[in-house]
């Protein structure tokens, strides 16, 4: 494990309470957080003690997503549904109840939102009337993470029966599943060549299925010591990271899987307890990472 040099640059501790999600934007050095407080909080790296909220919700924020197009944030409102915001003028303009389950991802496809659900459901919504196109309801248990195939027009979906299911985007017909893990499936990531389908779950396990090969099992990694929470890649796809419930952020090489880095608090001055989500931003190369410790810890990351 060497190659690597990592720095820690900044710790931002805005929120009051556990931080679940973190959302890039068009701009690059400007991401968005979201809490157990409710709070959505917009970052800008040129100035990162500088967090400007621009939303405060009553319940938990597990998910954030970004219209680039539209230059707008949704967020996904625990027990009540999704808020669109115009995160510039600080304004909510939309808002749609969706499930009275928490909202633990948000994905977009054309002109389709795609969101999953404490029920077990993935709900269509089509953008354009803010109305709810379908439900896929496939299991009783958690949908926890969606990740988006664009060459094959596919969604991936990962379940808390340890299921991972392909949609198609077309008429979200069911065309795999397979018990992809022995416990809850909590992140999917696609390879950025779209050949693999990288999937992290509670059972610590890191493993990597051959898309053309109808997902067939490619490796399988004991990644971490105790729950798998995100996967993410480098802006330039050739490094991946995955951060879990064992307080630890794990430096990937894509090509061949090979552990190149651990960052953890004796080492690094990393988090105290779970680190939930990251992101890898093209400005500076930064790697961003948030945590039940309440804060956001932004690393320099040098190869």
């Amino acid at each position: 494990m060497t190659g690597v040099h990592i720095q820690k640059l900044h710790t931002l501790a805005g929120h009051r309470d556990c931080v679940y999600t973190l959302q890039n934007s068009k701009t690059p050095s400007i991401f968005f957080s979201g809490a157990g407080d409710g709070m959505v909080v917009k970052w800008d790296l040129n100035h990162p003690e500088e967090g400007e909220r621009l939303a405060q919700l009553p319940n938990s924020i597990y998910a954030l997503h970004y219209l680039p197009i539209q230059n707008l944030l949704i967020a996904g409102h625990n027990y009540e549904g999704i808020h669109v915001l115009d995160w510039e003028n600080k304004k909510e303009v939309a808002s749609l109840k969706l499930t009275t389950a928490a909202i633990f991802d948000i994905q977009s496809f054309g002109k389709d939102w795609l969101i999953a659900s404490g029920d077990g459901a993935v709900t269509i919504v089509d953008q354009e009337n803010l109305a709810i196109r379908k439900r896929l309801s496939f299991s009783e248990k958690n949908a926890r993470t969606i990740a988006i195939n664009t060459v094959l027009g596919e969604m991936a979906v990962g379940y808390s029966d340890n299921y991972i299911r392909i949609f198609d985007l077309d008429g979200f017909t069911l065309k795999h599943e397979w018990q992809g893990h022995s416990s809850s499936v909590f992140s999917l990531v696609y390879t950025p060549d779209f050949k693999f389908l990288l999937s992290g779950a509670r059972d610590a396990r890191l493993k990597a299925w051959q898309v053309d090969n109808n997902y067939a099992l490619h490796r399988e990694i004991a990644a971490h010591l105790y729950a798998i929470n995100h996967i993410a890649f480098s802006p330039d796809g050739k490094h991946f990271v995955t951060c879990s419930m064992d307080k630890s952020v794990k430096v990937w090489q894509t090509a061949d899987l090979t552990l190149l880095k651990v960052i953890d608090k004796a080492r690094h001055a990393g988090h105290g307890t779970s680190v939930n989500k990251l992101l890898w931003s093209s400005f500076h190369n930064q790697l961003v990472s948030a945590s039940d410790d309440r804060t956001i810890s932004i690393w320099d990351v040098i190869f």
